[in-house]
């Protein structure tokens, strides 16, 4: 049987995948076992190419982020998007989702992991590193750069895609 995280993770992609279409643009999911991709978009006539990695949550936990890993802080191509879906608590919410580069999120993860890395534990230890990252609306570890709001350029920014697809 399925996992809830695995089935919500297929609805990401399935979202992920609506919006495509309904913009045009032809996408399909990559086989299982891509390691870097879920979804592989082309343009009409195959001349433009883009992959997508999707991420999905639901409503539980306080910080609003999506689980991510180590591989992920280096995980950099132009032609390479995530797509953050958030399900939001009931199944009536309407999904939010962010369409970012994958520059940007290695370097929002990179950074903010190295920050915590180097900041003291609550009672003064150092933090040991994990396999664990997250992609956060808000970093209190380096909120100069992350602060609350920082994604709200990516909301819906379907056209960031456009950009790569535009023949040159």
């Amino acid at each position: 049987m399925a996992s809830d995280s695995t089935i919500l993770g297929a609805a990401g992609e399935h979202y992920a995948m609506c919006q495509l279409l309904r913009r045009g643009m032809i996408a399909a999911l990559a086989p299982v076992g891509v390691p870097n991709a879920d979804i592989v978009v082309t343009d009409q006539i195959g001349d433009r190419l883009c992959a997508l990695q999707g991420k999905a949550r639901r409503e539980i936990g306080s910080d609003g982020g999506w689980h991510m890993k180590p591989k992920h802080e280096e995980l950099s191509s132009p032609s390479l998007f995530y797509c953050f879906v958030d399900f939001r608590a009931a199944l009536t919410d309407q999904p939010k989702c962010w369409v970012i580069p994958s520059a940007v999120v290695a370097q929002a993860l990179r950074s903010t992991h190295q920050a915590w890395l180097s900041m003291p534990g609550k009672k003064g230890q150092p933090h040991k590193d994990s396999n664990v990252r997250r992609l956060l609306p808000h970093y209190k570890v380096l909120e100069s750069q992350y602060p609350l709001g920082w994604l709200d350029k990516y909301y819906e920014a379907w056209t960031l895609l456009d950009e790569v697809m535009a023949p040159p």
